[in-house]
């Protein structure tokens, strides 16, 4: 297979931010982030974005503070961008390579979703606004009654947008894809991931995440918006409101991010079972997953 894509892909806290860096820097690469909340400007250190791994590198990056948080980012603009920057890196002779956990947005560049815009989709969502949580809860259960993990349909609007989301993955249509991706995915042994997400929230936390919260507070975006961003945003706005003290906090967080590493994995086990097929690495020596990315770059070009 010609590759002409590279994407580190894993669950969160397991260093695929500084192996796709390494790679870009070993392998003439530029990098597209796929994570739903590295888009927003200002939430820095909530959604990890490490950007001292690019620019002290003077590495290229795509898809990172593209958009303001009153801003509505989702999967099709996603895939709009995502096409754009493929094709710029590839014109400059460049590799390509693809860095995230958001699964929705990785599947649909390697298994190549094909979504059409929601047109008229201010007013499905006024629409849409009009129901009630729980007619909009019965509605989407509709779309998608194998769901299996509701804590993230609390609020209306998230209700909405998961419908919206829903109504346009039912309308996917297979077609030849040009994205022929070699995918690397970064995964310790599950004791390592536990203690890796604990101490990087207990360093985050002490780095000023809770300042860039009210930071953001401060410059307008409401509390129902930060809480809909979910796990970091939602617990320390809860915190910073008064509705949980530090301790509680802390405990609902790092619990909550546990569970998405726990949802992240099973994502990407889905994915291998409608055949995508995933190389799994501890992530504990870059030497090992570089030659391996090497040899088969290597390999394809000898056999084309």
């Amino acid at each position: 297979m010609n590759y002409n894509l590279i994407t580190i892909l894993g669950p969160t806290a397991t260093g695929k931010t500084k192996v796709a860096a390494n790679l870009a820097s070993d392998l003439n690469g530029e990098i597209i982030s796929a994570d739903s909340r590295q888009v927003y400007k200002g939430m820095n250190i909530g959604t990890g974005k490490d950007l001292d791994e690019f620019i002290g590198r003077n590495i290229t990056y795509y898809l990172i503070d593209i958009c303001e948080t009153e801003d509505e980012y989702n999967l099709f603009r996603f895939k709009e961008d995502f096409a754009s920057a493929f094709k710029l890196i590839l014109n400059k002779n460049k590799t390509p390579i693809l860095v995230g956990g958001t699964g929705l947005y990785i599947s649909a560049v390697i298994q190549d979703y094909c979504l059409p815009a929601l047109k008229d989709s201010k007013e499905e969502f006024n629409r849409l606004n009009e129901l009630t949580k729980d007619e909009l809860l019965k509605l989407f259960l509709s779309l998608n009654p194998k769901l299996h993990n509701k804590t993230d349909l609390i609020h209306k609007e998230r209700i909405i947008r998961a419908i919206l989301i829903e109504k346009s993955r039912k309308e996917i249509q297979s077609r030849n894809s040009n994205i022929h991706s070699l995918n690397i995915g970064i995964r310790p042994d599950n004791s390592t991931i536990k203690k890796n997400i604990t101490n990087r929230l207990k360093a985050r936390l002490n780095s000023g995440m809770i300042e860039e919260v009210k930071g953001l507070l401060g410059k307008g975006v409401t509390e129902e918006k930060l809480i809909f961003f979910g796990l970091e945003y939602k617990y320390i706005t809860q915190h910073i409101i008064g509705e949980l003290n530090y301790n509680d906090m802390f405990q609902k967080l790092n619990s909550a991010i546990h569970g998405y590493a726990k949802r992240q994995i099973t994502w990407f086990r889905k994915m291998e079972k409608e055949g995508v097929e995933i190389n799994w690495f501890s992530g504990k020596n870059y030497d090992e997953i570089l030659h391996f990315t090497k040899a088969k770059l290597k390999n394809q070009n000898a056999d084309s």
